[in-house]
């Protein structure tokens, strides 16, 4: 038995007991019941994932990945493609979009090299590369079988390592040049979608490309046949090395009962991945805002996922998932700290 199929055997469900006792206290806060919308899912949820009434989220961290993929000479992004690099070196910084989010809301960035189109090694990266970049998907499969078990492999690795570091709260990101091509290709492929309907602009393709980016998207599923109920079959022919790590990562914290928290197209992409593995992944996962990705409301249905932010964010990275920390962190707070019926005399 691989480390995949150990871990997927070790994921079990929520602990009904405790998302019970969660709802009957969240139903004697001092307010309506239910007014508290999704604040009050979220602390049922958490409660379950920890198999306890009250529960620790102040030590958060974000796992982003970073890679390269073949696929980008194809013509399918409006960046260079060593955007890659000059942005991961942020990450560690934080100095870029997740790294300055996640300094406000007092979260750690771990940054994870799995496969960018270098040779240096980048300071304050952890170097896990397999190779620089995935072969292109539109002449044969973006990797190999071994290569797509190594990744997620990697993110079930560095999910265990924050776990043992005592985090509560995960959540993934990313970066590559190109990758909302194989994420709308992994999400085609299990989904069964046509490319066009959910093929957008990325990091802001021109418009008048995104039918472009569609066909080489169909291209590839037609030219490496991904067996769409086989998640490493397809992360191997239509893939990339960060999504499959982020789908290691979800696995890892599933199989560990800590709550990860997904980002943004991408993070969909790598979810579905894990769902498709095992579907009890989903109740592990806290899907924090709504890409702006034409393709978003499609994949989180294949899950039946709804995120809690509506923020038309599409920079990727972990962005949204640290700024929904502090929602969460919210709703746990409100949850401990807020009186019940029972405490004060209302009447009721």
């Amino acid at each position: 038995m691989n480390l995949i199929e150990s871990i997927s055997r070790n994921i079990y469900p929520l602990e009904e007991k405790y998302v019970e006792q969660a709802q009957q206290r969240l139903d004697r806060l001092i307010k309506p019941t239910g007014s508290l919308g999704k604040m009050e899912h979220i602390c049922a949820q958490l409660a379950g994932i920890y198999g306890r009434k009250y529960f620790d989220t102040s030590k958060k961290i974000i796992i982003a990945f970073g890679a390269d993929h073949g696929v980008y000479e194809e013509g399918v992004a409006p960046d260079p493609q060593n955007i890659t690099i000059l942005q991961f070196k942020n990450f560690p910084h934080k100095i870029n979009g997740v790294g300055t989010i996640s300094k406000f809301v007092g979260a750690e960035v771990l940054a994870v090299d799995v496969g960018i189109n270098c040779d240096e090694k980048l300071d304050g990266v952890i170097d896990c590369k397999i190779r620089k970049g995935t072969s292109n998907m539109a002449k044969g499969p973006a990797m190999t079988i071994e290569e797509a078990e190594k990744c997620i492999a990697i993110g079930i690795e560095m999910a265990e390592k924050c776990i043992q570091e005592d985090y509560t709260l995960i959540g993934i990101g990313e970066m590559g040049i190109g990758n909302t091509t194989p994420s709308t290709a992994i999400i085609s492929s299990i989904g069964g979608f046509d490319p066009i309907e959910i093929t957008g602009i990325g990091a802001g393709l021109k418009k008048e490309l995104i039918e472009h980016k569609a066909q080489v998207i169909r291209n590839a599923i037609e030219l490496n046949k991904p067996n769409p109920k086989d998640s490493i079959d397809v992360l191997s022919k239509v893939g990339g090395f960060e999504i499959g790590a982020m789908a290691g990562v979800i696995l890892g914290c599933a199989a560990n009962r800590i709550p990860v928290v997904l980002d943004g197209f991408i993070s969909y992409a790598a979810a579905l991945l894990a769902y498709n593995l095992n579907p009890r992944t989903k109740d592990y996962m806290i899907a924090s805002h709504s890409s702006a990705e034409p393709g978003t409301e499609k994949v989180l249905g294949l899950m039946g996922l709804n995120p809690f932010l509506q923020m038309d964010m599409r920079l990727g990275e972990g962005s949204g998932a640290a700024l929904s920390f502090n929602i969460i962190e919210a709703s746990n707070y409100v949850y401990k700290n807020m009186a019940t019926f029972d405490e004060i005399d209302m009447g009721r």
